[in-house]
Order: C-alpha cells, then sequence, then structure tokens
C-alpha cells in the first residue's frame, strides 16, 4: 500500500473518517505485534491497541511531519503497553529465579527456529524480564532510558534483562544442541 502518509494525517485532522479508518488498518497489524510483546495475552494487546489508536488521534496534531509517522505510533504503542502493564506490575527487581551470578553476558542468543517461535519464547517470561529484554534489545533503547520509562534504577534493568537473557538461553538449549534440519 502506497501512502501518503503527509496528506492521511492531514485528511484524519480534518475528521475524515475513510482517512482515519486507512490509518488504522495500515498501522494496527503492525502495533499489535508490537503491544502483544508486552501484554499477557492476545485480548490484552488487543486493548492495548485499541488505547493506542484513541490516544494517536487525539495527539495527532502533535505530530509535526519530523521522522516516520509510523515510528511515532510505534511509540506511544510501547507506552501504552508499558503503562497498562505497570498498572498491574511492580518492575522492581522482585523475580530472582536466577542469580545475577550465574548469567553470562558473553552468550548470543542463535536460534535455529522461526523469529515467530523465538518470540513465543520471550512472551513467556516473566512480565518485568519481557519488559526490559524488548525495550533493550529490541526497541534499542538503554537501560538508562528503560529506567526512566518503567520508574526502576539501571542496575535492576540491567539485571532484569540479564536473567531474560539467561532464561531464553536455558529454555533454548535443547533447541541449540539439535539445530532443525
Amino acid at each position: 500500500m502506497n501512502l501518503d502518509e503527509s496528506l492521511l494525517v492531514k485528511e484524519c485532522l480534518k475528521g475524515k473518517h475513510d482517512s482515519q479508518k486507512r490509518l488504522y488498518e495500515h498501522f494496527a497489524p503492525k502495533m499489535l505485534g508490537v503491544c502483544y510483546r508486552y501484554a499477557s495475552s492476545i485480548e490484552e494487546a488487543e486493548d492495548f491497541l485499541q488505547e493506542t489508536f484513541i490516544i494517536v488521534f487525539r495527539k495527532l496534531s502533535q505530530y509535526k511531519g519530523k521522522g516516520e509517522l509510523g515510528a511515532w505510533i510505534r511509540r506511544i504503542a510501547i507506552n501504552t503497553s508499558l503503562n497498562g502493564i505497570k498498572a498491574r506490575h511492580r518492575f522492581g527487581d522482585n523475580t530472582n529465579a536466577i542469580p545475577i551470578e550465574q548469567v553470562q553476558d558473553s552468550i548470543a542468543i542463535q536460534y535455529p527456529g522461526s523469529e515467530k517461535e523465538l518470540m513465543e519464547l520471550v512472551h513467556q517470561l516473566p512480565d518485568g524480564y519481557k519488559a526490559v529484554f524488548n525495550l533493550y534489545a529490541i526497541e534499542g533503547f538503554s537501560h538508562d532510558e528503560i529506567a526512566g520509562m518503567l520508574g526502576i534504577q539501571p542496575g535492576t534493568s540491567r539485571s532484569q534483562y540479564m536473567k531474560a537473557r539467561q532464561m531464553l538461553i536455558l529454555k533454548l538449549s535443547p533447541e541449540l544442541k539439535q539445530p532443525k534440519q
């Protein structure tokens, strides 16, 4: 779909429902994937997505056309999802299934399966680990930025990221020993 974002935004700001529908239909599938990475179920991800687009349409006048519209919407989707999970989960370093001393940062995670299968494993992580892993490894935020977003210390972000990596490595161990043919 060839999308003239600038024109579409202008039409949406004029209240044209067909343009709002086109904007939603263009970005919703990808943003649902973003929301699902943080949610505990597809239903929760759909709730986050709905809230994301309520915010997008309410704040669309604040989008100044600098940078991609999709990146602007993605940031709203991430923040909306984080706010949703913050409401039900504290992000303190309270999940100590793996002592931090046992976590090895030098191990690269190389998974022979599909990206979808790997994301399902990430989705099984505890909420705090999952949020930090997604923000750091996938979205590219620094631990200082993550700390600010989640209201935790940068050291807690590092610890939760390292523990998430270790949990993934442990879950992947059988697959890593026997790559798919």
